[in-house]
């Protein structure tokens, strides 16, 4: 009887266990189906202040090793260490501080690869400060477009305590200021963290105002946002970092009271009427902003029978309280006057905001 017993007790407990283990093995299964590595997630990838991660992985460092480092909106690199940066992508377009081009520094190399282009700049130092950016080429036959979706752009600063301010291949330059938008004054910092603030050299004084009125962007400079005449003069930065103060390059700023368009030209003869053999000047005069190039164009009788003497030329002029404008002349020198010489002469004037055609008619007395 005891015998029969210890049986009975020996496989209701072999039962007993084998029922635990499969209640632990369907436990562990049914954990495994739930850990996320077992199952395909389609997660949305989160936004960086309007570009989304595709975009913002596009551009990189490559370190040491074979390792890579996303750059973020804004970089502190060390100088003098060769910078070596990727993107991702069979045909893609850079840019970068435009001196580098200007110069045509060889120290600045771009090659392209199947996946990836690389751009490498040996012994960069604080003149380097600036934006880089690359993007994505689209091609649809021969016509090719940047794809703005896929672009991304950082900017990187080559800190220097000896050159708080990116230095400038201009030890003077002129700054524009108009009524109807901002004005950047372009002292720009190599050292974020740098404490910088705008002067007048005369009187010596430094300009302050809130932040409607004025502001600091280190990788643009002091933006003000109403500019008016009494803004004119000649102006420096200063910036200390670690209680060492540097100046920048100093800067004239001029008022301008001119509007943006096409050409105001106007079209005058000396004298107003042709002498035999004589000599007569046709100048055609522009009115603009002070920065606007300006092209000229002339027909006139004769055009293909007698050669004429043309010169162009172009000054500031201060107007009114002190406004600035560029006045710009081509004059056509007529030698030698005849009938032949008789009719119009037209100049057609051209910038970057369209083209103006004045025509003059020429007497013979």
């Amino acid at each position: 009887m005891k015998l029969w017993t210890v049986l009975v007790l020996i496989l209701l407990c072999m039962e007993l266990q084998d029922s635990a283990c499969q209640v632990l093995k369907r436990k562990k299964d049914g954990e495994n189906r739930n850990r996320p590595g077992w199952k395909r997630v389609n997660a949305r990838l989160p936004d960086l202040n309007g570009k989304n991660v595709k975009s913002h992985s596009l551009l990189t460092q490559v370190l040491d090793k074979g390792q890579f480092l996303r750059l973020g909106e804004s970089t502190t690199l060390t100088p003098g260490r060769n910078m070596e940066l990727r993107c991702k992508g069979g045909h893609i377009g850079w840019s970068y501080p435009t001196y580098l081009d200007i110069f045509n520094d060889s120290r600045l190399s771009i090659t392209q690869s199947d996946k990836y282009s690389q751009l490498v700049l040996t012994s960069p130092s604080a003149a380097d400060t600036g934006p880089y950016s690359c993007w994505v080429i689209v091609c649809d036959g021969a016509e090719c477009q940047r794809d703005p979706d896929r672009t991304y752009t950082s900017y990187i600063y080559f800190p220097d305590k000896d050159h708080l301010f990116v230095p400038s291949v201009k030890h003077f330059e002129i700054v524009y200021l108009r009524p109807d938008r901002p004005t950047v004054v372009p002292c720009r910092v190599t050292e974020p963290q740098a404490k910088t603030s705008l002067h007048r050299e005369v009187p010596p004084e430094e300009i302050t105002g809130n932040k409607t009125q004025m502001t600091y962007d280190p990788t643009k400079g002091f933006v003000l946002q109403h500019p008016t005449l009494q803004l004119q003069g000649v102006f420096y930065c200063k910036a200390v970092f670690k209680e060492t103060p540097q100046i920048s390059t100093k800067y004239q700023l001029l008022y301008v009271e001119v509007p943006s368009g096409p050409p105001f030209v106007s079209l005058g003869a000396s004298p107003e009427a042709a002498r035999g053999d004589g000599i007569v000047n046709v100048t055609c005069t522009v009115l603009g902003e002070p920065e606007v190039d300006v092209s000229f164009t002339w027909s006139y009788p004769g055009q293909d029978q007698h050669p004429v003497q043309v010169q162009s030329s172009w000054r500031l002029l201060n107007r009114g309280l002190g406004f600035t404008t560029r006045v710009s002349q081509s004059t056509l020198m007529v030698e030698h006057m005849d009938t032949m010489h008789v009719g119009n002469y037209v100049c057609k004037a051209k910038n970057q905001h369209g083209e103006t055609t004045v025509t003059l008619k020429i007497n013979y007395s």
